[in-house]
């Protein structure tokens, strides 16, 4: 299946370490064992990139659907072959969505494992955006709910999945917005992506805000939505060029 938004193709480079943080677990157990605690589940993550079409997965995704890195290359297709044929189709649809109208999702899939074991993924997907706004790609993450449910009533598992896919949206929301903040600052000062994040962190020091909040006051004032705050602006006035700098 494919879809004019989304493609297959090669394979990106390895990305670093998951933006929320968590350390790759053990598979979740089975046979009425304790359900293990949010933070403890194994987490997919996976990006699509828009203007090459290429896919990049996390080694815990692979796991997560039974595959060997490298043995197989991460694709629309190769996303949707898994999925239940009832679910393929929701999925296309969102994944278009995002890349197209810049809308999240969260979406409850079933998928069948080469062994043929079923199993209930959650799939969370955040658009991600360049620095002048437009969607360049589709960033989420994969979570298999079937051996871990919330302990408690069916209102309490809503309510804890609720809950947990809100803090890993979050999460990813937070690093869309430094990712396109470092893409401004690479344009202002024809820096790299390493010396952009520096110059982040640097503020960030220096006027006692947190990177996710100088990101976002930068983005917010390149796009004129807010004025950048005097204290950013000032460190920002020595490293950009006097022809480039922001609001």
């Amino acid at each position: 299946m494919s879809s004019p938004a989304v493609s297959r193709h090669r394979t990106p480079p390895r990305a670093a370490h998951p933006a929320t943080g968590l350390r790759p677990p053990a598979p979740a157990p089975r046979n009425g064992a304790a359900a293990p605690s949010p933070a403890a589940r194994l987490i997919g993550r996976f990006r699509y990139d828009r203007g090459s079409g290429a896919w990049w997965w996390s080694p815990e995704m692979f796991a997560l659907y039974g595959l060997t890195p490298g043995g197989a290359e991460p694709s629309t297709d190769a996303l949707l072959r898994h999925q239940h044929p009832d679910d393929r189709e929701h999925i296309l649809a969102a994944l278009t969505g995002a890349c197209t109208a810049g809308q999240p999702f969260t979406l409850r899939t079933r998928v069948t494992l080469p062994d043929g074991d079923l199993r209930e993924f959650l799939l969370v997907g955040e658009p991600c955006l360049d620095g002048e706004g437009t969607v360049s790609g589709v960033e989420g993450i994969c979570l298999d709910l079937t051996d871990c449910p919330p302990a408690g009533t069916g209102l309490d598992e809503v309510v804890a999945l609720r809950t947990e896919v809100e803090q890993l949206r979050a999460a990813m929301a937070s690093r869309a917005a430094i990712e396109q903040a470092k893409g401004i600052l690479m344009l202002l000062t024809s820096c790299s992506d390493k010396v952009a994040f520096d110059l982040l962190t640097h503020i960030s020091s220096h006027t006692h805000r947190k990177v996710r909040d100088v990101a976002q006051a930068i983005t917010e004032s390149t796009s004129g939505h807010a004025r950048l705050p005097d204290d950013v602006r000032a460190i920002l006035r020595d490293a950009c060029p006097p022809d480039q700098s922001l609001r």
